[in-house]
C-alpha cells in the first residue's frame, strides 16, 4: 500500500478519535474539544498531502479514488453533526445547513457514478474546490466557538460574539458554495442523464 492511501486510511481512523474527544465533557476546561480540533486539522492536512503526493509521484490508484472522497465526506459530515448536536449552530439553521451539504454530496456522488458508467470522469471544478476550502476553514472555527462556550473559563462576551458571527458567516458561505457547486455539476454534466442510443 502506497503512502497516499495510508494517509487516506489515517484520515478515516482519526475520525472516531476526533468524535471521542469532542464529546468528552468529562475532560476539564474543554481540553477535549481542543484535542478534537487538532485532530481535525491533522486529518484535513492529510487530505491535502495524499492528493499532492499521489499526483506528483504517479501513485494514483483505484483504491485511492474510491476511499479519498469517502474519507473527506466522513470527516466533514461528522463535524457538521457534532456542531449541530451540541447546538453550536442553533436550530433550525444547523439542520438546514447539514441537510443541504449532505444532500449535495449524495447528488454529486450519484452523478459521478452515473458518469463513470458512461466512461466519463468528473473532475473537481473551481466551485467544488472553493466549497471544500471554505468548509475546511469554517468547521474548525465552529469547533473553537463551541470550545469557548463550554470551556468553563470566563470568556469575554465580545470574543464569543465575534466567533459566533465568523462561524455563521463562514457556514453560510460554505452552504451557498455547496448549492452553487452542486447546481454547476448538474448543469455542466446534464448529458449524463441522456439515454444511450441503442443500435
Amino acid at each position: 500500500m502506497n503512502l497516499p492511501n495510508k494517509l487516506t486510511i489515517m484520515r478515516v481512523v482519526l475520525i472516531p478519535f476526533m468524535m471521542f474527544f469532542y464529546l468528552a465533557d468529562f475532560i476539564p476546561y474543554g481540553i477535549g474539544k481542543l484535542v478534537a480540533i487538532a485532530i481535525f486539522i491533522i486529518a484535513a492536512l492529510t487530505d491535502l498531502l495524499d492528493g499532492k503526493i499521489a499526483r506528483k509521484y504517479n501513485l494514483v490508484t483505484n483504491f485511492g479514488k474510491f476511499l479519498d472522497p469517502i474519507a473527506d465526506k466522513l470527516l466533514t459530515s461528522t463535524v457538521l453533526f457534532l456542531i449541530v448536536a451540541d447546538h453550536t449552530i442553533p436550530a433550525p439553521w444547523g439542520v438546514i445547513v447539514v441537510t443541504i451539504i449532505i444532500a449535495r454530496e449524495f447528488i454529486v456522488s450519484a452523478l459521478r457514478l452515473l458518469a463513470s458508467n458512461k466512461g466519463i470522469v468528473l473532475a473537481a471544478d473551481i466551485w467544488g474546490k472553493a466549497k471544500t476550502m471554505v468548509q475546511m476553514i469554517a468547521l474548525p472555527v465552529c469547533m473553537l466557538f463551541s470550545y469557548l462556550l463550554t470551556c468553563g473559563f470566563n470568556v469575554p462576551d465580545l470574543l464569543t460574539d465575534i466567533f459566533a458571527i465568523v462561524s455563521y458567516i463562514l457556514l453560510a458561505v460554505a452552504t451557498i458554495l455547496t448549492v452553487i457547486s452542486g447546481v454547476n455539476y448538474l448543469v455542466k454534466n446534464k448529458d449524463c442523464f441522456k439515454e444511450d442510443k441503442k443500435d
